[in-house]
């Protein structure tokens, strides 16, 4: 009796069990499921319910585990757009993938075994993919057949267009109104769908496939995908269950025979054997027969190879040598026995092997076809040239096996081909480049420079006395003139700029990319030319004795005439004529009016340099107040008087320091005395809230040491956190963005913070803006001057201060002039100013005496 009670206990305990673990199935939502038509795996009945393979499989399992189900019909690529955000719960008849498994979930085992074809009504009689050279092929869009026909076709090099559509219905559609030859769909949809479209299915097949049910990627999800699995496991196990009998239903494949034996099968396959004992022996005597044959034709095909000349190889996918013709035996030196087997780490030195070994990779993993010129060098030092082509070699199940080589040595050929072009477009006796060469980069040049706006520049040169060398010393001394002259001009110059030697001691150098401003490229074209007069004059040893050249030179810029190449080396020989009217060692540009301009760069250059060198720069400050007009902070700038020049500009003595990288120092100073002003203030209770702004340039933010130098200072004079302040540019935004970003966070970590000058006139993307350490955005003031009577500019500060609120950015209007432009500012929401109204650049000493009085500053109306 206790048994009995025993069992009841158990009985009851296991319904219980049973009727929890149903209850939150029960409770669930229903699962949303995606249904397209694609008969006989998936299609919608006449009452929107799913059928077909999949569909009925899915009834049949939900039943079982009490799931609801709700069909959510959609597109192909639209249902797996659905999929991947979450919009549906599964998707079914999904092929596996690398590119979907990443964005969804996966069962383990298969609910179908399909493969795809090619259906036609013009050309059935295709045979393989070289066939549909030129063709249009219609593939679903998103789908697995795309994607592995448009890889084949890459590896094939032929050339189809391919037609997407967003069904397979579209595919028939598109192949019946002779948009498309082809349509590519899996078997069973077209099987059942071509005949009576009047299509045929061709012999090309390919992409064997699994299907599953693929799930949204939520781990939710990982239980109904076990269960999938659990009853697609159990049923095809059995003869007589529903996986057995949905496919059957859907003329998948018959099921297993459900009926005995029939009497008469006996006998029948006691015949069938004996014909098949009969069928053996004949097979046996025609494989030898075969076998011989192959033999021959495998004598016959390396006899073909060997004569090749060219390198013919065969590699298996461990990258080991499989085959190599005669060629790859003579140039290692070795048989074919000793060959096979190898690796190229074997055969090369381990550059070469390394770069063979990144090219074979790309064949045998990503299945392309690769064309490429090859530097080799094999063990013992032989440098050989070749040009190689490699292909992967493909198995009847669609899988990469190996890759076949065919690499014709081109050494000799290269070494001739650069013999005649030395002689065609050199200088025999310097080495340089002649007129021919010199008019087609100049050409070349030209076009660059219309295109990207980059300026350019023609510099001729003379010497001033080489017919007396060559006159008194012999011409073997002109010789070593000339070449010692073209040895230091190529030292001058960059790799990329052409040096060309047109006759006598004529010289001429093509300059590339100055820059897109025209000062700045006629000042490094200058520079450029000082380099070349320096290096010409030093004392060159012509065998007889040593001698100093004397030079002239003339400089063309690319946009002093719209003419074509002889007249830029025109307008340079005009420029050089007027250079040796001037003397020895003098430079001359071609446009006389700029001239005058030029030198003033050059002076004032020089100027600059020593006053920094000498500290000559004052640091001036301008307040930053709230809307209450207490100063929150001071932006630091540099303010200049000279001798010769007086009061110069910020905007002209900065762009000077730009182009010829003097800004480094400048700015390195610059951050060197606001951290010595903080240091200061923080002593000082009225000063030490008071945050500095300093403007940094995007050349001094680029330096290497950059990060080190404000690091150094920041810490050598204690500054406080958050007291610095620099600001950058949106420009500096865009050009290398993730080496900006780790400065920036670097310098944050440290304390620094970070405004964004002039923002809206530059090309800062929102996305950087929210991966950036920077608290304030500062409006600049070309939209703050017209906001009382451009709508537009209002339009601009509104925007950007919402930008501000919503990104929890300061924001700050600079250039404040007026106290209606004030008061406008205020009613759009600005808080922060800055500006003539508030005060303008006074220096250090001026501002602090202010300040210690009373931070609160009155505005002051400009004119």
């Amino acid at each position: 009796m206790p048994s009995v009670v025993r069992y009841v206990v158990l009985g009851f305990i296991c319904v219980a069990v049973l009727v929890s673990a149903f209850a939150p199935a029960a409770a669930e939502e229903p699962l949303r499921v995606g249904a397209y038509e694609n008969p006989p795996k998936v299609k919608l009945d006449e009452n929107g319910q799913l059928s077909g393979v999949f569909g009925d499989m899915l009834y049949e399992i939900a039943r079982r585990e009490g799931w609801q189900i709700k069909v959510v019909p959609c597109a192909w690529a639209n249902c797996l757009q659905m999929l991947e955000n979450g919009n549906l719960d599964l998707m079914p008849d999904v092929a596996i993938s690398n590119a979907r498994d990443a964005r969804f979930y996966f069962h383990e085992v298969p609910v179908l075994h399909v493969w795809s074809q090619l259906y036609s009504k013009s050309r059935p009689g295709v045979t393989s993919m070289l066939e549909v050279d030129g063709a249009r092929i219609a593939v679903l869009r998103d789908s697995v057949q795309s994607e592995f026909l448009k890889n084949r076709v890459a590896n094939f090099g032929i050339e189809v267009t391919f037609v997407e559509v967003g069904s397979f219905d579209e595919g028939f559609a598109a192949v019946l109104a002779e948009r498309a030859d082809f349509v590519a769909v899996n078997h069973l949809y077209g099987n059942q769908h071509a005949g009576e479209l009047g299509l045929i299915a061709t012999a090309v097949m390919f992409q064997p496939s699994r299907l599953f049910f693929a799930s949204k990627p939520d781990p939710s999800m990982r239980p109904v995908l076990t269960r999938i699995d659990r009853w697609l496991a159990d049923w095809r196990a059995e003869a007589n269950s529903p996986y057995q009998d949905i496919m059957q239903k859907w003329g998948v494949y018959a099921g297993e025979p459900r009926n005995p034996v029939p009497g008469w099968l006996l006998p029948s396959l006691l015949a069938v054997l004996a014909v098949a004992i009969l069928s053996v022996a004949l097979l046996r005597y025609q494989v030898m027969k075969k076998s011989r044959a192959l033999l021959e034709s495998e004598q016959r095909s390396n006899t073909i190879l060997d004569s090749v000349d060219a390198c013919i190889f065969i590699k298996d996918t461990d990258f080991r040598y499989r085959y190599a013709n005669r060629l790859v035996c003579e140039l290692f030196g070795e048989t074919e026995t000793s060959i096979i087997g190898k690796s190229d780490y074997d055969l090369f030195d381990e550059t070469t092997a390394d770069y063979l070994r990144d090219n074979d990779k790309q064949v045998i993993e990503k299945g392309e076809r690769l064309v490429d010129e090859e530097h080799n060098t094999v063990q013992g030092g032989q440098k050989r040239q070749f040009l190689t082509v490699k292909i992967p070699l493909w198995d009847a199940n669609d899988q990469i096996y190996g890759l076949c080589g065919i690499s014709t040595d081109i050494t000799e050929y290269i070494e001739i081909q650069e013999e005649l072009s030395q002689l065609a477009y050199y200088d025999s006796l310097t080495g340089l480049a002649n007129r021919k060469l010199l008019s087609h980069q100049l050409e070349h040049a030209l076009v660059s420079y219309h295109r990207t706006g980059f300026e350019g520049a023609v510099v001729a040169l003379d010497l001033i006395d080489f017919n007396l060398i060559n006159d008194s010393l012999g011409h073997s001394a002109g010789d070593r003139l000339l070449q010692g002259v073209a040895a230091r001009i190529q030292r001058v110059v960059d790799p990329t700029d052409c040096v060309a030697r047109l006759g006598s001691d004529d010289f001429v150098v093509i300059l590339e990319d100055l820059g897109d401003k025209r000062d700045n490229a006629v000042m490094a074209a200058r520079r450029f030319a000082e380099r070349i007069v320096d290096a010409v004059q030093q004392p060159i040893d012509l065998g007889v004795r040593m001698h100093t050249a004397n030079v002239c030179i003339g400089v063309s810029m690319f946009s002093d005439s719209q003419d074509g190449v002889e007249e830029r080396l025109k307008n340079a020989d005009i420029a050089l004529s007027e250079a040796k009217r001037l003397g020895s060692g003098a430079i001359c540009l071609f446009n006389p009016a700029m001239q005058q301009t030029i030198d003033r760069r050059v002076h004032l250059e020089a100027a600059l340099r020593h006053a920094i060198d000498e500290r000559k720069l004052q640091i001036f400050l301008q307040p930053q107040v709230d809307v209450a007009g207490k100063v929150a902070g001071v932006e630091l700038l540099l303010r200049w008087h000279d001798d010769d020049f007086g009061e110069v500009s910020p905007a002209e003595f900065i762009p000077v320091a730009e182009s010829s990288g003097l800004i480094v120092p400048l700015g390195n100073w610059v951050v060197e005395q606001a951290c010595i002003l903080l240091q200061q203030w923080s002593r000082e209770p009225q000063l030490k809230d008071l945050h500095l702004a300093v403007n940094i340039s995007p050349r001094q933010f680029r330096q290497p040491d950059f990060v080190d130098h404000v690091a150094s200072c920041l810490q050598r004079c204690e500054v406080p956190r958050g007291r610095l302040e620099l600001e950058i540019t949106e420009n500096m935004l865009i050009e290398n963005v993730e080496t900006t970003i780790k400065r920036m966070s670097h310098l944050g970590n440290l304390g620094v913070r970070f405004s964004l000058d002039d923002f809206g006139t530059g090309y800062a993307s929102l996305a950087y803006l929210k991966r950036l350490p920077i608290y304030q955005l500062k409006i600049d003031q070309s939209f703050v001057r017209d906001v009382l009577t451009d709508t537009n500019d209002a339009v601009i500060v509104e925007t950007i201060l919402g930008l501000g609120e919503s990104m929890v950015l300061e924001v700050i209007a600079e250039g404040v002039e007026t106290q209606p432009q004030a008061d406008a500012l205020r009613q759009l929401g600005c808080v922060k100013f800055q500006g003539f109204l508030y005060g303008r650049p006074q220096p250090v000493a001026t501002w602090l005496e202010r300040f210690q009085k009373s931070l609160i500053v009155s505005s002051t109306p400009t004119d």
